[in-house]
C-alpha cells in the first residue's frame, strides 16, 4: 500500500505523559452542557445548525479565475479585471498582474516590503512538478478501505488516478510552453488535467508576507494596504519552503526551491475545472472577499479559526516563555545570498516575538503597519512568542501531553490555556463538535505507526487545549470522527455547531491531495444533509478553505494585526436561506465564521483582545471589497436572504458532479 508520507500532509505526535507537565490536568475544564439545559435553538436567524467545511490551500483566483456569476451580479476575479479571457488567455490587462523578481539591496535584512530593486520577470521561472508520480492508492477495494467520505465510486476512482508521471522537482512539461510563460498568472489545465495532482507553492508566514508586497507608500483609497501581489514566483525561487537553518545548497539557482512558478498556475471553471465547486456558487451564495485570516500555511489558521487569534509558547502556567534558539523565526538572508531566509523552515523556526521592535522579520511588518493610513493594534503581548507556521498541539487525542515527549517531534507547541470559541459555547450550553476524519484511527495510532492514518492533528483547535483535552468526557464529547458527523446528520443529532476537516487524502491540499477528492468530500455531506429535510430547513453549510497554499490571488487584502491577513480563499455558503448566485462583497475572514456563531447564539467575543471584538466594515458605495473603518471585519449575516426562502434548485438533479471534460 501506496500512502502519502505522513510529514508531507502535517506534523504528527506521540502518546507518553510528559512528567514535568501534569499541571495541565489539574486545571479546571469546562463543564458538558447538559441536553436539558440546551440553548440551541436560541437564534437570531432561522439558522439553527451551522457546519464549517475546511479543505486546503486553494486562493479564490486560483479556483474561480474565470467564474462569470448570474444576472446582474459582480465578481472580481482574474476575468473581470480583464487580467485573463474566458479561455484563459492573457487579456488586455494581463499587465495588472505581472510579477516582478528581486534583489535584497540591503545584506542580511530582511525586507518587506521591496522598495528597490525589483524588475519585471520578461517570462516566468519554469514551474516545477510535485505530487506523486504514481497515484497513492492503486486500486478502487483500497481508497473505500481506506476512506468513507466519498459519496461514490466515482469520486473514489478519482483516489486511484492523477499520478504526474514525471519526476518530482523537474520542469512541468504537462504545461504547454512550460519554459516561455508570460509572467503572469496561467492557466493549468488540460495540459495538468483537472483530475492530476498538481505542486504545492511555498505558503509561511514571512514568505507570504513578501510575496504580497505591501508598501504604506503605495497605499490608496482603493487599495489601503497598499499590497501589490507582484513577487509570488521571486520568493518561491528564492527561498521557497526555507533553509531549517542549513546554508544555501551550492549551485543555487530557480529550481533548487522544486517550485519555480507554481504560484501563478489557476484552474477554468468555465471549461470544466472545478465542477460541484462552480455548481454551489451558482445555486447559492458565495464571497469574493473572504480572507484566511493569518498570513502562513495551515496551523496558524486553524489556530485562528477556533480562538479568534494566535496562541503562543508558554511555561507549565500559561505564560509566555521563550522557546529554544532554533525554533525563533529569522528571515534575514543568510550572507551572501539574496533572500535565502537564515532560519526559517517547516519545522526549523516557527515564533516570533512580534512585541521586540527588534525582532528579525517582525520589525519590518511592525513598521509597515505602522505607516498604514488606519491604526492597527499588532495584538504582540509582551515577551510572547506566537506560533506562525505548523506546530504538533500539545496533545495526543488520548489526552496524553505531547509536548515534550520524547518519541515524538520536537517541533510541537506546549499546551495552551487561552479560551477558544469551544469554551465560549460551552459557556452558554450550545452544543458542537470538531469532527476529524480518520479521528478513531489515530486516537490509537498517535505516532503515526499506521500509513491509512491520515487524520490532520494540527488542523484541530481544541486539541491544543488543556481544558477540553483533560477531560475525557469533554474530549470524547466534542472532537468526533467523520463517521459520527454521516450518522447525526442521518439521525437528526447534529449539534447546532460542528467544524468538519477532511483528511489529509481528501481536503484538496497540492500534491497530497486533489481538489476533485474535497469536491467530492463536500458533496457527500451537502446530499446528505439535503435529503433530512427537517435538518436542511434550519441549515448553512459553509464551505471554505484554510488559506491560499501561496497560490496567486489578484484581490484586496486588509492587515488587521501582526498576524494576518493573508490573500482571498474561496467561500460558498450552502442553505435554503441563500439566493442563487448571489456574490457578497463584505470584508471577511475565518474569524468572521466565529462572528456569526456569536450573533446567531448572542455570544461575546471570544476574549477581549480576541479579532472577533472588529467592528463589521463600512464601505464607501463604490467600492463595496475595502473598509472605510479598517481593520474590520464582517459577520457574514449578508450571504443570507432570511426574508424569503430559496431551497434552492430540484436536488434530484445533477449537481455537476462528473469532471465536465
Amino acid at each position: 500500500m501506496k500512502l502519502i508520507p505522513l510529514q508531507s500532509i502535517c506534523l504528527r505526535s506521540g502518546t507518553a505523559i510528559l512528567a514535568g507537565l501534569q499541571v495541565f490536568a489539574g486545571l479546571p475544564t469546562p463543564a458538558l452542557a447538559q441536553a436539558s439545559q440546551s440553548t440551541d435553538a436560541k437564534t437570531t436567524s432561522p439558522i439553527k445548525h451551522v457546519i464549517v467545511i475546511i479543505g486546503e490551500n486553494r486562493t479564490f483566483d486560483h479556483v474561480f479565475a474565470t467564474y462569470k456569476p448570474k444576472g446582474d451580479q459582480h465578481v472580481d476575479n482574474l476575468l473581470s479585471k480583464h487580467i485573463i479571457n474566458a479561455d484563459g488567455t492573457p487579456g488586455p490587462h494581463y499587465w495588472r498582474a505581472h510579477q516582478d523578481k528581486a534583489i535584497d539591496m540591503q545584506p542580511e535584512d530582511y525586507e518587506m516590503p521591496i522598495p528597490y530593486g525589483k524588475s519585471p520577470y520578461k517570462v516566468l521561472p519554469p514551474p516545477l512538478v510535485g505530487g506523486p508520480t504514481k497515484p497513492y492508492i492503486s486500486s478502487l477495494a483500497e481508497a473505500k478501505a481506506i476512506e468513507n467520505g466519498l459519496p461514490d465510486d466515482q469520486y473514489y476512482t478519482y483516489l486511484t488516478t492523477g499520478g504526474t508521471g514525471l519526476p518530482a522537482k523537474t520542469i512541468d512539461t504537462r504545461i504547454p510552453n512550460a519554459t516561455s510563460l508570460p509572467p503572469g498568472p496561467f492557466q493549468l489545465t488540460p495540459g495538468v488535467p483537472y483530475d492530476a495532482y498538481a505542486a504545492s507553492p511555498v505558503h509561511r508566514f514571512y514568505q507570504m508576507w513578501q510575496q504580497l508586497d505591501c508598501n504604506p507608500w503605495r497605499a490608496t483609497r482603493w487599495n489601503n494596504s497598499g499590497c501589490q501581489s507582484d513577487l509570488f514566483p521571486w520568493v518561491e525561487v528564492t527561498v521557497g519552503a526555507g533553509s531549517n537553518g542549513k546554508p544555501q545548497p551550492s549551485g543555487f539557482n530557480d529550481m533548487s526551491t522544486g517550485e519555480g512558478s507554481t504560484s501563478m498556475g489557476f484552474y477554468n471553471v468555465q471549461q470544466g475545472d472545478a465542477p460541484y465547486l462552480k455548481y454551489l456558487a451558482d445555486n447559492y451564495a458565495m464571497s469574493d472577499n473572504f480572507h484566511q485570516a493569518g498570513s502562513g500555511g495551515t496551523g496558524i489558521n486553524h489556530i485562528l479559526l477556533g480562538y479568534s487569534d494566535d496562541i503562543y509558547f508558554s511555561d507549565p502556567q500559561g505564560n509566555p516563555a521563550t522557546p529554544p534558539a532554533n525554533q525563533i523565526e529569522n528571515p534575514n538572508p543568510q550572507p551572501g545570498t539574496n533572500n535565502y531566509y537564515t532560519q526559517d523552515g517547516y519545522s526549523g523556526g516557527s515564533y516570533s516575538n512580534c512585541s521586540d521592535p527588534n525582532a528579525p522579520g517582525a520589525s519590518e511588518i511592525l513598521q509597515y503597519e505602522a505607516n498604514l493610513p488606519y491604526h492597527i493594534d499588532p495584538k504582540c503581548q509582551q515577551g510572547a512568542y506566537y506560533i506562525l507556521n505548523n506546530y504538533n498541539p500539545g496533545y495526543f487525542g488520548n489526552g496524553n501531553v505531547a509536548y515534550g515527549d520524547p518519541k515524538t517531534t520536537a517541533f510541537t507547541i506546549p499546551p495552551v490555556t487561552t479560551r477558544n470559541i469551544g469554551n465560549a459555547l460551552l459557556d452558554k450550553n450550545i452544543s458542537f463538535k470538531y469532527y476529524g476524519d480518520q479521528w478513531n484511527r489515530y486516537v490509537n495510532d498517535p505516532y503515526g505507526q499506521d500509513p491509512t492514518d491520515i487524520y490532520c492533528n494540527i488542523c484541530n483547535f481544541l486539541q491544543y487545549s488543556t481544558s477540553f483535552m483533560t477531560d475525557p468526557a469533554v474530549r470524547d464529547a466534542h472532537i468526533q470522527d467523520t463517521t459520527n458527523l454521516y450518522s447525526d446528520i442521518q439521525n437528526g443529532t447534529l449539534p447546532a455547531v460542528s467544524w468538519v476537516k477532511p483528511s489529509g487524502l481528501l481536503d484538496g491540499h497540492p500534491a497530497s491531495s486533489k481538489l476533485d477528492l474535497y469536491e467530492g468530500f463536500v458533496k457527500k455531506i451537502v446530499d446528505m444533509v439535503q435529503s433530512n429535510k427537517d435538518l436542511w430547513s434550519s441549515t448553512a453549510i459553509f464551505v471554505t478553505f484554510d488559506e491560499g497554499g501561496g497560490y496567486y490571488d489578484s484581490g484586496y487584502v486588509q492587515p488587521v494585526d501582526f498576524f494576518g491577513d493573508g490573500s482571498r480563499v474561496p467561500m460558498i455558503v450552502v442553505s435554503p436561506f441563500t439566493q442563487a448566485g448571489h456574490i457578497s462583497h463584505e470584508y471577511t475572514d475565518h474569524v468572521s465564521l466565529n462572528k456569526f456563531i456569536e450573533r446567531n447564539w448572542r455570544l461575546k467575543p471570544v476574549t477581549m483582545r480576541s479579532r472577533d471584538n472588529l467592528p463589521n466594515p463600512r464601505v464607501d458605495d463604490n467600492n463595496p471589497y475595502v473598509p472605510t473603518n479598517s481593520p474590520a471585519i464582517g459577520d457574514m449575516f449578508d450571504l443570507f436572504d432570511f426574508g424569503g426562502h430559496n431551497h434552492g434548485p430540484d436536488h434530484g438533479q445533477d449537481h455537476g458532479h462528473g469532471m465536465g471534460r
